[in-house]
C-alpha cells in the first residue's frame, strides 16, 4: 500500500503502513575555489578521506591537507537567500578539478586528501533532500589551472621589475621569462576545448548522481562562471613610479607599488587575462548548452558573474586593495603566518626568497586573486538572483557604478 499524507513536516510517504517524515532540505556547493570560499577567511574544518575532521594544521603542513580546501563560512553559499532551505553544505575544494567530482582529489598530483565530491554529495543525500546545487568548475583542469595562470603573469612581472637585463643574462641564464603574458601563454584554444569536454563530462556525472539520490527528484542546479579580480587597466597612480613604467628595464619602485596594491602584473598582461576569463565563461556556457540539450527536463541555469566586480577590482581605483572585492597577491617570508605587505627596498634575492616560500608552501599564497569576504557576499546576492530567475536560462549579474547589482536573464 502506498499513499500520500499531508503533515506538519510536509508530504509523507506511507509504504506498508509506515510513515516517513520528509527529509530536511539542503543547498550544496560543489567545485573549486570560487565557490569553496577561498579568500574569504573563516575557514572551517574539513573531513579528510579517512573521515577525520582537519582544522588548521599550521603553515608548514603539507598542502594536500584537507583543511586547505578552504571552505569558508563566508562563501557565497552561506550569503545567498534560500527560502525553504534548512541546511547548507559546502563540498567544494580550492583547486578542485573535474576529476575530483568522481574521484578522490588525492588520487592526482597536487590534490587534497578528501573523498570524491560525489561521495560527499551521496552522504548529504542520506540525511537531506537536496534542492539547490551550486557548481563552480572548469578554472582548474588537466590542461591548465587558475593558480598556474596567475603565478605565470605575476612572476614575469616581479622578475622584470627586480632584475636588469644584464643580471638576467649573467645570473639567470636568460631562462626566466620577463615579458608580459599573452593569450596563448594562459590557455590555447585547444586547451580550452579539451577543458570544456572534461568539465562537461564531470557535470554530467553530477546530474546523473542527483537523479539517483535526490529524495524527491526536484532540484535547481546553478553553473557559476568566474570573475576576473583585475581590471582592464590599472588606475593612473599605478602606471609609473620614479618616471619608470613597466616597459622599462628594472622598475623596482613600481613593482613594489603594484605589489602593495595587490596587482603585481604588467599592464600588457591585463587584456590577455580578461580573454582567459571570457574563455572560462564560454567553457561554462558551452557545457550548459550541451547538458541542457541532453536533458530537457533538468532545472539548469548559468550564473554569469564576469561583471560582478566591475569598478571594484584590484588596482582599478586609487587606494587598492582597500574597498576592492578581491584578495591581493600576498606572500610570506617563510611559512611564518605573517604576510609581507611591502616589498619596498627589497633586492632580488629577498624577492626570490619569498617567492620560493609560495612554491614550497603553496597555502601561504593560495588566497591571492580570489573573491574576498565582501566579494563572496556579492556572489551570494548574484546566486539569490539566479535562483529567482526562470529555469534553463543564463543569468547575468553585473555591478553598477554605485555598487548596486543588476541581475538579468
Amino acid at each position: 500500500m502506498v499513499a500520500l499524507l499531508m503533515g506538519a513536516v510536509g508530504i509523507q510517504i506511507v509504504q506498508g503502513g509506515a510513515a516517513q517524515a520528509a527529509l530536511p532540505t539542503a543547498a550544496v556547493a560543489l567545485g573549486d575555489s570560487f565557490v569553496s570560499g577561498e579568500g574569504a577567511g573563516d575557514y572551517q574544518p574539513v573531513v579528510d578521506a579517512s573521515g577525520t575532521p582537519q582544522g588548521f594544521p599550521g603553515w608548514s603542513a603539507a598542502n594536500s591537507n584537507a583543511f586547505f580546501c578552504h571552505r569558508s563560512a563566508n562563501a557565497s553559499l552561506f550569503k545567498a537567500s534560500f527560502p525553504g532551505i534548512q541546511d547548507r553544505f559546502n563540498l567544494a575544494c580550492s583547486g578542485g578539478q573535474p576529476a575530483d567530482i568522481a574521484n578522490p582529489s588525492g588520487a592526482r598530483p597536487k590534490g587534497r586528501s578528501v573523498a570524491s565530491q560525489l561521495d560527499q554529495l551521496r552522504a548529504v543525500a542520506q540525511t537531506h533532500d537536496i534542492d539547490v546545487v551550486l557548481i563552480g568548475l572548469g578554472s582548474n583542469n588537466s590542461q591548465f589551472t587558475f593558480g598556474d595562470v596567475a603565478s605565470v603573469c605575476a612572476n614575469r612581472f616581479i622578475a622584470d621589475a627586480w632584475t636588469g637585463w644584464w643580471e638576467f643574462w649573467a645570473y639567470l641564464g636568460g631562462d626566466v621569462p620577463q615579458e608580459p603574458c599573452t593569450v596563448s601563454d594562459l590557455a590555447s584554444d585547444a586547451e580550452v576545448a579539451a577543458a570544456t569536454t572534461e568539465t562537461t563530462a564531470a557535470l554530467r556525472q553530477v546530474l546523473d548522481t542527483l537523479a539517483q539520490i535526490d529524495a524527491d527528484g526536484v532540484h535547481q542546479v546553478v553553473l557559476q562562471n568566474y570573475t576576473n579580480p583585475l581590471p582592464l587597466d590599472v588606475a593612473s597612480q599605478y602606471r609609473e613610479e620614479d618616471n619608470r613604467s613597466d616597459t622599462r628595464d628594472k622598475f623596482r619602485a613600481l613593482g613594489a607599488e603594484r605589489y602593495a596594491a595587490g596587482c603585481p602584473i604588467h599592464r600588457a598582461s591585463l587584456a590577455p587575462g580578461h580573454v582567459f576569463s571570457q574563455n572560462l565563461g564560454s567553457l561554462v556556457r558551452n557545457a550548459y548548452t550541451t547538458l541542457a540539450a541532453e536533458r530537457p527536463a533538468a532545472d539548469l541555469r548559468v550564473l554569469d558573474v564576469q561583471k560582478a566586480f566591475d569598478g571594484a577590482r584590484l588596482c582599478e581605483n586609487p587606494g587598492s586593495p582597500a574597498n576592492t572585492l578581491a584578495t591581493p597577491v600576498r606572500v610570506q617570508d617563510g611559512p611564518s603566518g605573517t604576510f609581507v605587505t611591502s616589498l619596498s627596498g627589497w633586492d632580488k634575492l629577498d624577492v626570490q626568497r619569498v617567492a620560493n616560500t609560495c612554491v614550497s608552501y603553496f597555502q601561504t599564497c593560495q588566497e591571492a586573486w580570489h573573491p574576498n569576504a565582501a566579494g563572496h557576499a556579492v556572489l551570494g546576492q548574484c546566486l539569490t538572483g539566479a535562483l529567482n530567475a526562470a529555469s534553463r536560462t543564463v543569468v547575468t549579474c553585473a555591478r553598477n557604478g554605485d555598487g548596486t547589482l543588476t541581475i538579468s536573464s
